[in-house]
């Protein structure tokens, strides 16, 4: 299946991809309850049984500015750095041997289709192409050989990365928590429909290719990050894993290619989809006059 939350005069409502177009999940099983992707996973089997069934209704079509964020508010996205060597290299690390990790809040989810607003106290504002995993069932202790069955499905999501932010201390929270720069979607593609072992992954830049891998390239496979992050936390239904980013950033490049308003991103892995935002400039504001936080800066490419 594939679950979209659409944006609608009623607000944010789930629908799924039905026999023809998306259908509202809520209107479609008459519970009002279940017109969030919250609800719907909350409600374990018996509930997506009746999505299921609601799959089969025909449904409308949506342009693409209808789609809302696919996870639209994520009790945290739990995220995998330096998770393909490549990425690793042209940061001047080693190859990962335990997993390098930081956590992004539910504020910085955007629209798959939106605008990515650059943040104001930002000068380098950099790409990551992800491929997320949407947890459903959840759980304590996953053991690598049961991780699937926790998950719920698939996204594609896009961390944008505020370097000078992340570089300024030895963690990386500020860089990677900038309101709205993490566009998730299009829709969640749940596992019974895709296997995600071996999935290409592109980003390009103004319709430039800058990333280009498999997901079969990560350092520690989709089981693997499961079993590892359930090992300190529990996982429950609606949180997210961003997997990590390939090579080709724009801080390792020569010359460091940025982020600039008017720039077009597009991420998209094979049998989910794409998404694709313009970057524009955040609205200054008064608040911004003279504001005194500026991280130092380096022209080292380094993680």
């Amino acid at each position: 299946m594939r679950l979209a939350s659409v944006i609608t005069g009623r607000g944010l409502r789930l629908h799924v991809r039905g026999a023809s177009g998306y259908v509202d999940v809520a209107d479609a099983t008459g519970d009002e309850r279940l017109s969030t992707l919250d609800a719907v996973l909350a409600g374990g089997a018996e509930v997506m049984g009746l999505v299921v069934a609601a799959s089969g209704n025909q449904g409308r079509e949506l342009s693409e500015p209808e789609f809302g964020p696919a996870v639209p508010n994520p009790r945290r996205v739990l995220c995998f750095g330096v998770n393909y060597l490549e990425h690793a290299l042209e940061g001047g690390r080693p190859p990962t041997t335990w997993p390098e990790t930081f956590v992004r809040g539910a504020e910085s989810v955007a629209a798959p289709f939106g605008e990515l607003v650059k943040p104001a106290l930002c000068a380098r504002f950099d790409y990551e192409g992800e491929l997320g995993l949407v947890i459903g069932r959840g759980g304590r202790y996953i053991r690598a050989e049961a991780a699937l069955d926790a998950v719920a499905g698939y996204v594609i999501l896009m961390d944008g990365s505020a370097r000078e932010w992340q570089r300024a201390a030895s963690q990386w929270t500020p860089g990677k928590n900038f309101d709205a720069t993490m566009p998730i979607g299009p829709e969640v593609v749940t596992t019974d429909e895709l296997d995600a072992s071996d999935l290409r992954l592109t980003t390009t830049l103004n319709g430039e290719v800058m990333q280009s891998a498999s997901t079969a390239q990560m350092i520690f496979s989709i089981p693997q990050t499961v079993e590892y992050l359930s090992s300190f936390t529990t996982l429950h239904p609606g949180d997210v894993i961003a997997t990590g980013t390939p090579g080709g950033v724009g801080f390792a490049r020569t010359p460091p290619v940025w982020l600039t308003p008017g720039d077009v991103l597009e991420v998209s892995i094979e049998g989910i989809g794409r998404i694709a935002n313009r970057v524009v400039a955040e609205v200054q504001t008064a608040a911004l006059e003279q504001w005194p936080w500026a991280p130092p800066t380096s022209d080292k490419a380094a993680l």
